[in-house]
């Protein structure tokens, strides 16, 4: 299913590999992304109790049980397509799971993406899980590629930007059609879209999730492909990404 909002946006619902075989060559100026970290079996394993405080959290639903193996196969055909669609030296930035970054890395590397940085997304107002026993989680890292090339665009307009990003996690009006257990805020997509990607550019998100991405791409003046598998998020982001099309000031 493929949903063409207008011109400067399409949505697809289905899997993330079989949509981007749908899309030309060098056709994508940004892939920004943030897929399954893959941390639900790991999570279960440590009984973090995670089912009482959300039903839909990873650790206590299927959509992120998947076994290593089968999980890097999966993110090893995304980098394959990712790299065939992007323009060469476009950028590819993606958020993952500190304890993953090697295998990333490693990935991306084997399909022709050059490795520039690893960063990170501090959040101000975690979820204070377990404070008397141990470090609050308030981290998640974020891996920063060029397709075939070293060097791509990077808007900085002559200052010094770090490689850590520090927000508060997403507020009341973006949750107001719904909300993705990960769920990014919006600023944070929209700094990396302004950095990576210039005005009318195509940016595609193929784990779309709630569309934060959409978002943040449609409101600086570029173009947006997105892909979700699951009906649910999707019906949520095409709202989400409907109401900015419509300019709803809420999001």
């Amino acid at each position: 299913m493929k949903n063409i909002l207008n011109k400067n946006c399409t949505l697809a619902l289905g899997d993330c590999v079989e949509k981007m075989h749908e899309i030309n060559d060098d056709a994508i100026d940004l892939i920004l992304t943030d897929p399954p970290y893959n941390l639900g079996l790991f999570m279960e394993k440590r009984e973090t109790n995670l089912g009482a405080l959300r039903s839909n959290h990873f650790a206590a639903s299927s959509w992120d049980h998947i076994e290593q193996k089968d999980w890097e196969k999966k993110m090893n055909l995304f980098f394959k397509e990712s790299s065939r669609i992007l323009k060469k030296e476009g950028a590819l930035l993606i958020f993952v799971s500190l304890i993953k970054v090697e295998t990333i890395i490693k990935l991306a590397q084997k399909n022709s993406f050059y490795y520039k940085t690893t960063g990170i997304w501090h959040k101000k107002n975690p979820m204070p899980r377990n404070m008397n026993l141990h470090f609050v989680n308030s981290t998640e890292a974020w891996i920063y590629f060029i397709n075939n090339g070293k060097t791509g665009k990077f808007n900085n307009k002559g200052k010094v930007i770090h490689d850590f990003y520090e927000s508060s996690v997403i507020n009341g009006k973006e949750k107001k059609y719904g909300k993705h257990p990960t769920q990014k805020p919006i600023a944070l997509m929209e700094h990396f879209v302004e950095l990576l990607s210039n005005k009318g550019d195509l940016v595609i998100d193929p784990f779309m999730g709630s569309g934060s991405t959409g978002v943040a791409t449609l409101n600086k003046d570029r173009k947006f492909y997105g892909i979700e598998l699951d009906s649910t998020y999707y019906k949520i982001a095409s709202n989400r990404i409907t109401g900015v099309i419509n300019d709803v000031k809420l999001l």
